[in-house]
């Protein structure tokens, strides 16, 4: 009986402490787990945000966005594509481009604004979108990502510290020295590295030493190497794509994980610094877009339809707190929902309806969330409201 009883009680040990391998999982997927009550938070639009800008000036394509350590919300917009819409709707506003990196304070006031080409550095210039992505590092140092292979490094003041990459030059997922088309970037506060999503051409992501621009390593979906192999359908149902199609994000926890968005599979991956895979997570795959964008009589308006989408999954961000306890998923521009997902175990806790997608977001210290998607020509702030109780499990 004695050993019966050993036995059992080690038994009872290994079932208690072991951990799953390397997961997929799928948004909203019941758990076996008993129903408990959550706290999740609630956000509210609030419409004074940003307040008009001066000088005659308007904005373009706002495709990022980003916060610094003072709360100062940042908007990366597109000006040098070569695409003449929207200068003709500004102009036909009887307005002009703004610069295409501005500073909000949390009022909604131009603090400053600067960019464009200049000595020293090449700036992001496309036929088509052009200036892409911003990311405001510990140091308050300012990161533009451009679609023609760029990677630029700024002080708050603009002036330019670092380039990775070469204009109109790529040599696939495997060059250490070339980009692919890069989305955004993020840096890594305890390693000093930062990471690209090397992914509309390429399908890795990429990590350099944020001083130096000095190589560090790279890595394809799922941790593998990148073969720059065909690009993956997507299916309601089956295996999982293996490679990436379109890296639109990267971003780096307080405890290390990396989270890296996979818009056109609307899913995204999270790894260890080194590259590890950890899980993969769909977001509403099955879910056709609701959105279509078209443009009717000099301006894109967004109409309600079955779409065909570019993904659930754009942009990711974290709560304020130290632990960072929610995950914050955006969508592309044909979607409008946003999704709240419990870090710990990447469990969705729910989602709410919002005026334009996330092509970037960030959030603030108080846990107000800044979203931008470009074509609306407009970066938003949903005010954090507190929190309400919702059943999981």
């Amino acid at each position: 009986m004695i050993v019966q009883l050993i036995v059992r009680v080690a038994l009872m040990l290994l079932v208690a402490i072991a951990v799953p391998g390397n997961a997929v999982q799928s948004a909203g997927t019941p758990s076996p787990q008993k129903t408990d009550t959550e706290q999740i938070p609630i956000f509210e639009h609030d419409p004074s945000w940003p307040k008009p800008l001066p000088n005659n000036w308007a904005f373009g394509e706002t495709w990022g966005i980003a916060v610094d350590s003072r709360d100062h919300p940042w908007v990366l917009q597109s000006t040098t594509h070569k695409d003449p819409t929207i200068r003709d709707i500004v102009a036909k506003e009887g307005k002009r481009l703004g610069p295409p990196v501005m500073e909000f304070d949390s009022s909604g006031n131009l603090v400053q604004a600067w960019g464009g080409p200049g000595p020293g550095y090449s700036w992001p210039e496309a036929d088509s979108v052009a200036e892409h992505g911003i990311f405001i590092d510990h140091k308050d140092n300012v990161w533009v990502t451009g679609l023609n292979h760029l990677v630029l490094k700024f002080d708050r003041r603009g002036k330019f510290l670092l380039q990775i990459g070469e204009p109109s030059k790529t040599n696939g997922s495997n060059d250490r020295r070339l980009l692919g088309s890069p989305a955004t970037a993020a840096v890594d506060r305890s390693s000093n590295e930062v990471y690209v999503a090397d992914g509309y051409q390429n399908q890795r992501i990429v990590a350099f030493d944020a001083d130096t621009g000095m190589y560090e390593r790279h890595w394809g979906a799922f941790g593998k190497p990148p073969d720059d192999g065909p690009r993956e359908p997507l299916e309601a149902q089956g295996p999982s794509p293996q490679r990436f199609d379109i890296v639109h994000c990267v971003r780096v926890a307080n405890d290390g994980l990396v989270y890296a968005c996979d818009r056109n599979h609307k899913r995204f991956h999270v790894f260890r610094r080194d590259g590890t895979f950890v899980k993969e997570v769909f977001v509403d795959r099955e879910v056709p877009a609701p959105w279509e964008w078209s443009l009717e009589k000099g301006a894109y308006v967004a109409r309600k339809g079955p779409g065909v989408g570019t993904g659930s999954v754009s942009m990711v961000a974290f709560s304020p707190d130290p632990q960072q306890k929610y995950l914050y998923v955006g969508s592309a521009i044909a979607h409008r929902r946003l999704y709240i997902f419990r870090r710990s175990d990447l469990q969705l806790l729910g989602s709410f309806e919002t005026l334009g997608g996330h092509h970037e977001m960030a959030v603030d210290s108080k846990g107000n969330i800044y979203t931008s998607d470009g074509r609306s020509r407009k970066p938003w702030r949903y005010v954090f409201k507190g929190f309400r109780p919702v059943k999981t499990g």
